[in-house]
């Protein structure tokens, strides 16, 4: 019932991360594995969000700063970032860099948050928001919509 009236969710349990001082939720369809950042190789002539590439288990992964994306201060790095990939599905060999992995999270426990100011600003990628029991603000993230986002993949100057 819950489900019904939240727009008919399927997906229920999301993977709750921190990037850059901001909440999201991914679908677990869509998030890939997650990793320790380790090395990034830069790459020269990209925009400064591209991060660069890393080399996740032999494969050379893109690395994607959202919040610099986004056009807001770059993630700062410490023990706690991750790269969370792209799932396979998506056809897309990439990660977003994140200050935080918070686990599971089950938006039938929050309500959806109408007319957030400045949530999605247009973005098809940032379909919806929500708020949880603590009042927190969460951002649902679509990966499958951002790898369409002609912005995102011009990565060149």
């Amino acid at each position: 019932m819950q489900a019904a009236q939240r727009g008919g969710f399927t997906q229920l349990s999301q993977l709750g991360v921190l990037i850059g001082g901001v909440h999201y939720l991914l679908d677990l369809r869509e998030a890939g594995e997650i990793v320790s950042v380790g090395t990034l190789t830069e790459v020269p002539l990209t925009r400064d969000w591209y991060k660069g590439v890393s080399n996740i288990r032999g494969n050379l992964t893109s690395v994607v700063d959202l919040p610099r994306f986004q056009g807001s201060e770059p993630t700062p790095l410490d023990a706690s970032c991750r790269i969370v990939g792209f799932a396979s599905v998506l056809a897309f060999n990439g990660g977003l860099l994140v200050s935080q992995v918070l686990g599971l999270r089950n938006v039938a426990e929050m309500e959806v948050v109408v007319n957030e100011p400045g949530a999605a600003d247009g973005r098809a990628w940032l379909p919806r928001s929500f708020r949880d029991s603590e009042g927190r603000i969460w951002h649902e993230l679509s990966l499958a919509a951002l790898v369409q986002d002609q912005d995102f993949l011009h990565i060149g100057l």
